[in-house]
């Protein structure tokens, strides 16, 4: 199993932290580092500025948001970060969530199985330098010109960049079933967070069943959980250091009523000490947010461990068939990918 960082975006991780921890990565041939975006830093800056900074890790997009970008700005994005890096691109996607996709970028949280699917086949083509013409539902290249606004200039177009890799793999992130199904028949990685190494199959399953139904195996996918990860001198310790992570995504990546992870939760069987946490984060007390989490969520979701207990914590995630396990560390985050990196 392959150790990637997950170094999500200001302020959980100081623009001097990604840098050093990105080049401590690297130094100790880890697999990959990741940089995301929600409503402040975006991803393609940083990730430029770590092609840079780094000789041999991949670097990955974990996740660029599909709202913020039309398909083909994103296939651009991607080219220019293969070519700066050498080829170490991979490019994540995901759709957030009708709070981001609505509230921040103004575009309508609808269709988000055909808008994903839509989307990659785009990037795809774009990557591959085909000239552009795609006649979908949620986009038609070039603009037609009978629609609204629309000069009846455009013409197709092939992208001018040539990337380094023949084939930038793309990943997603989702944990909706349907999401995950879709991400089985047409991704080459997958993001989840929250896999839980006690349930497995309550994500494992529609993966399997989505590369299944076109014809591939799980053997094909890149499964890439992110796990928030602390390793510290107690149990408790640690466990307190992952809470705000886990209470973040309960509490303010989605709406009361519209949250995946807060569903996800539930489906583990979770779903009070996750409805809990939602209510105090959006009634703006984080720390109660945090407090609300049980052990047994935080468990389930989360490696808050010490030095005995990390390879223990660590096989959980080999042994249910995780390829790369995409750590975000906490606490001391440097000791953390130092111990991580160590462990057999």
């Amino acid at each position: 199993m392959r150790v990637g960082l997950f170094l999500a975006y200001w302020p959980w991780f100081t623009p001097q932290e990604q840098v050093e921890l990105a080049v401590l990565g690297d130094e100790l041939g880890l697999d990959s580092v990741w940089i995301s975006e929600a409503w402040g830093q975006d991803a393609v800056s940083v990730l430029g500025l770590l092609s840079g900074k780094t000789q041999r890790i991949a670097l990955g997009s974990g996740l660029m948001q599909i709202p913020a970008r039309q398909p083909t700005a994103t296939a651009m994005a991607a080219a220019s970060l293969d070519v700066l890096s050498g080829g170490r691109f991979r490019l994540g996607l995901g759709l957030s969530g009708p709070q981001v996709s609505e509230g921040w970028y103004g575009t309508p949280f609808k269709r988000p199985l055909s808008r994903t699917r839509e989307y990659v086949e785009i990037v795809r083509m774009v990557l591959a330098r085909r000239t552009v013409t795609y006649d979908g539902s949620e986009w038609t290249l070039p603009l037609p010109a009978d629609a609204p606004g629309a000069t009846g200039l455009g013409r197709p177009l092939k992208l001018l960049a040539k990337p380094v890799q023949e084939r930038i793999p793309v990943y997603l992130g989702a944990i909706g079933p349907k999401a995950v199904e879709q991400t089985g028949a047409i991704a080459d990685g997958w993001l989840p967070f929250l896999l839980n190494p006690e349930q497995p199959e309550t994500l494992l399953d529609p993966l399997r069943r989505g590369a299944e139904a076109a014809g591939r195996s799980l053997a094909e996918i890149d499964v890439a959980p992110v796990v928030p990860t602390a390793v510290a001198e107690s149990v408790e310790q640690a466990r307190d250091l992952v809470r705000p992570w886990l209470a973040f995504y309960l509490g303010a990546m989605g709406a009361k009523d519209k949250n995946f992870y807060v569903e996800l939760a539930d489906r583990y069987g979770y779903g009070d000490a996750a409805r809990t946490c939602q209510e105090r984060f959006l009634d703006g007390d984080r720390v109660g947010a945090a407090a609300a989490l049980s052990d047994e969520l935080l468990d389930i979701s989360t490696i808050a461990t010490t030095p005995d207990g990390l390879a223990e914590r660590l096989e959980r995630y080999r042994a249910i068939g995780a390829d790369t396990l995409v750590i975000v560390p906490a606490g001391d985050k440097a000791a953390t990918v130092r111990a991580v990196a160590a462990a057999p």
